[in-house]
């Protein structure tokens, strides 16, 4: 990525951030957050590690270790990124999820993808709405259990799910061609499905 992409991306990823000149030493109420142990090299990492922008992957800094876990992702800005969920052996250089073995994601053009494998094309008509894909703006849920994966459009499940996920699985946000995305880890815009809760550090498991 040139220099004039890493600028493009930073104004982006701070458009409406506004720094502080008063540092404020409050704790943090979640830990949870992007990674930057984790991610690709030409990916920018802002906002309290909450908004990823550049070229590649990022992952949560904790695992989804409870039974039923759920985040949610804005799309900030639109261009090629894809949301979902991958173990740390995951090639953090891709733009685009599923494309290995170790991760699980739906993308910008409604596959959800797994191992170079397309698993399902999602449908968003609705004969309430007539959205046909996923725009700025949108709001992408993720609900893990286990047992399978599910995805939410603005709260809506989406009907396809996914199974035979191994390993312990982080969040994985992949970003390029100028997409930003925020990840949502409470205070959720959307209610999230019966039982499920904010992703929690293994300790507070307890």
């Amino acid at each position: 990525m040139s220099s004039v992409s890493v600028f493009c991306c930073l104004k982006g990823c701070l458009t409406n951030f506004k720094f502080s000149p008063t540092v404020h030493h409050a704790p943090r109420e979640n830990p949870i957050q992007l990674d930057t142990a984790f991610m690709g090299y030409e990916v920018v990492v802002v906002k309290g590690g909450l908004r990823v922008c550049g070229s590649g992957a990022v992952l949560g800094n904790a695992p989804l270790v409870q039974s039923k876990s759920y985040f949610e992702v804005k799309i900030q800005q639109s261009g090629s990124w894809s949301v979902g969920l991958a173990t740390r052996q995951t090639d953090l250089s891709l733009t685009q999820g599923g494309q290995d073995e170790y991760s699980w994601a739906l993308s910008n053009d409604q596959l959800i993808r797994h191992n170079k494998q397309e698993l399902h094309k999602i449908s968003l008509n609705t004969s309430e709405e007539d959205i046909t894909q996923i725009q700025e703006g949108d709001i992408i849920g993720v609900a893990f259990d286990h047992i399978q994966l599910k995805f939410f459009v603005n709260g809506k499940e989406i009907d396809h799910t996914v199974t035979n996920i191994k390993g312990p699985v982080y969040p994985a946000l992949y970003v390029d061609d100028g997409a930003i995305l925020d990840i949502i880890l409470d205070n959720f815009n959307h209610l999230q499905p019966s039982g499920f809760e904010k992703i929690m550090l293994e300790q507070s498991l307890l």
